[in-house]
């Protein structure tokens, strides 16, 4: 059965990191969960939810942010995946300068240094010149900068769907078969 870590930090875009562990439980993944300080403010704030009630909610592992000989943070522990959503740009740069303070940072650099699928969601805006850079890096060192950024071509109507397109890209790069949101086909635009 294939196992990801999933990180919620201080961005606000809480919705998203809960919708993609619900996502991920529907098809059949298993998860280990962290959630900063800040994450769990925005998980109040945007979902009226606690880390504590996200965890057992799915019956996944809720690892202590502080601790860094969690499972999360072991080289030798075999993940599928690390995604990071929504990845604040704090640790986004403290991701990029290698700096493992915190489980969410330590558990990215082993995905990392393993050459493991580390996908960082984006959510703030607009971007500050040294998060840009820092993602830049990102990027040529392999990792998904998967910005928090949703489309606008399949009408959307609500925001559920505007959280599913984001979150079906995420499923996307981590080989996860969804139909959570339209796939443009081309037949959308007549340019005859």
């Amino acid at each position: 059965m294939p196992e990801a870590v999933v990180a919620i930090t201080g961005a606000s875009g809480a919705r998203y990191g809960v919708r993609l562990i619900e996502a991920l439980a529907e098809a059949g993944w298993e998860m280990r969960l962290i959630v900063t300080r800040e994450g769990a403010i925005n998980l109040d704030l945007e979902c009226g939810i606690t880390p504590n009630d996200l965890s057992s909610r799915f019956g996944f592992a809720l690892e202590d942010n502080d601790n860094l000989a969690a499972i999360s943070a072991s080289g030798s522990a075999r993940f599928d995946a690390y995604v990071v959503c929504p990845a604040s740009g704090t640790t986004i740069g403290k991701i990029a300068a290698g700096i493992s303070d915190n489980l969410v940072t330590r558990s990215a650099l082993v995905a990392m240094k393993e050459r493991r699928k580390l996908i960082l969601v984006p959510r703030e805006t607009p971007y500050s010149t040294p998060h840009l850079k820092a993602m830049a890096n990102l990027s040529e060192w392999g990792v998904v900068i998967l910005p928090a950024s949703p489309g606008f071509y399949h009408s959307p109507s609500t925001i559920e769907e505007l959280v599913d397109f984001v979150v079906s890209r995420i499923l996307d790069q981590m080989g996860v078969e969804n139909r959570l949101s339209e796939r443009w086909s081309g037949e959308e635009v007549d340019v005859g």
